[in-house]
């Protein structure tokens, strides 16, 4: 018996199976059905679909070039795609190209000017690559676009606290909580701002906030440690860090500011343990460790000499 199938039957089997495939977690099968329907006649709509279906799916497997490709191929048959515009833009972000990163934002932006999440990446990279002022006219913008950004707002109290305008960055992350009082990193950032304006129980109050909320985010005790070092509370310090290297055992910093407080205290075995799990982690910390004056209990110790000696025999090595 001879198939009485269409070829818009065989494109709505292929994108069946590729969806189907899909859910059941298997995306190189599912993008292999989505090119299949694409092989038959179909509405122009249902093509851009599929191709943003294709380029999802690449993206989410770090297929970043072929993501890139299915994009374009977007951009191809309609020019007025903001949204491959974008996703083009997020891909070249990923790969460090903020250059062409930034090009594809604008293009988004170009077609549609209420585009809030390209402004916001805008912005973004401009405060990466260190022009602040170019992000606080995008991240305004967002603003302007989405009032109740939380996001937004606390990146722009961020890069007002980087310029030393706390007025204007308690301001922005105040309202960041207001919109959304469970955002750790608006809570850290008051925290850090209260640090600057030297009311210290009251950063302490919000770094503790921020972590209830998320204890993963080691800064957070960092942060709230380095008050207490510097109130000369080292023992409440070095409480503060081991919960935070509890909940983050690989946050080398952590480990490092301990093995000062407990230098400090002459608990060098304490100190010296801490050390040698931070040269593990993050070996660049030898150049801090041989002139740190927190260490200084340390210089004559056999143990500490012993580190310094080995990370340069291994450091020959590799030249």
């Amino acid at each position: 018996m001879k198939s009485h199938l269409t070829n818009f039957d065989r494109r709505y089997n292929y994108i069946i199976l590729a969806e189907n495939f899909y859910l059941d977690d298997y995306k190189e099968k599912a993008v292999k059905f989505y090119f299949k329907a694409l092989n038959f006649p179909g509405e122009a709509e249902e093509d851009l679909e599929i191709l943003y279906n294709i380029a999802f799916i690449y993206d989410e497997m770090d297929k970043l070039t072929e993501a890139l490709k299915a994009y374009k191929e977007i951009v191809k048959l309609n020019p007025e795609e903001s949204g491959a515009f974008y996703g083009i833009a997020t891909i070249y972000e990923r790969l460090g190209n903020s250059e062409k990163a930034l090009e594809y934002y604008f293009k988004a932006i170009e077609i549609n000017p209420k585009y809030d999440r390209a402004f916001f990446y805008i912005a973004n990279i401009y405060d990466e690559i260190g022009k602040k002022e170019e992000a606080i006219k995008y991240y305004k913008e967002v603003i302007e676009l989405k009032p109740n950004d939380h996001i937004a707002y606390n990146n722009l109290g961020s890069i007002y606290e980087e310029m030393k305008d706390y007025n204007k960055a308690y301001e922005m992350v105040k309202k960041s909580i207001e919109i959304n009082s469970s955002y750790y990193k608006a809570l850290f950032n008051m925290g850090v701002i209260y640090k600057k304006l030297n009311k210290l129980k009251s950063a302490i109050e919000y770094y503790n906030k921020s972590i209830a909320l998320n204890k993963n985010y080691p800064y957070s005790f960092l942060n709230k440690s380095v008050i207490y070092i510097e109130q000369g509370k080292i023992k409440k310090a070095i409480q503060v860090l081991t919960e935070g290297i509890e909940y983050n055992p690989y946050a080398e910093y952590l480990y490092y500011n301990r093995a000062c407080c407990h230098a400090k205290l002459n608990e060098n075995d304490k100190a010296i343990m801490d050390l040698r799990k931070v040269i593990v982690l993050s070996p660049e910390f030898i150049e801090t460790m041989k002139v740190d004056e927190d260490l200084k209990n340390l210089y004559n110790d056999e143990r500490f000499i012993e580190i310094i000696s080995r990370y340069k025999k291994n450091n020959l090595k590799e030249k």
